[in-house]
């Protein structure tokens, strides 16, 4: 395992996504690919490719986690299908690994860690902040699963 001391070390980041209709939730890797960090929130719209883009630049990204949103059943979703679909015109675009993620909970335990964590209730109330913090915990979880 590469230590922060050896200057060979290259940064090599693996960003996460909690697609949404409307928002987009987006989680980093520190450079060691040890911890989770929630980013930010994009707006689902026709720019929403390219502001991915800007982000796999500014943080070298060298993979990308995209939650799967399956059933309850583990079935594919209704959404399931436009999901994929955002995630080969992301590959067409950016030409890095993607790789799909169970997204089942992410955003119930978010939600839990929001409440916990923030103590406005206004503050709270921001979706974006749901969405960032579910693409965290997606990345945790792939991070977890990878270590073991």
């Amino acid at each position: 395992m590469p230590t922060i001391n050896d200057m060979s070390v290259t940064e090599s980041r693996i960003l996460s996504l909690d697609y949404g209709e409307r928002r987009v939730g987006v989680a980093v890797t520190d450079p060691l690919n040890i911890f989770a960090y929630p980013v930010t929130t994009l707006d689902n719209d026709a720019n929403l490719i390219g502001n991915i883009l800007k982000l796999v630049d500014e943080y070298k990204v060298t993979k990308i986690i995209i939650g799967n949103p399956l059933k309850e059943s583990g079935e594919e979703s209704k959404v399931s299908p436009i999901v994929k679909d955002f995630s080969q015109k992301l590959q067409n675009a950016c030409g890095i690994e993607i790789e799909f993620v169970d997204e089942r909970y992410t955003s119930h335990i978010a939600k839990r860690r929001i409440i916990e964590s923030v103590p406005s209730k206004k503050k709270r109330r921001d979706k974006g902040l749901l969405d960032k913090n579910a693409a965290a915990i997606l990345l945790e979880d792939y991070l977890k699963k990878k270590s073991n």
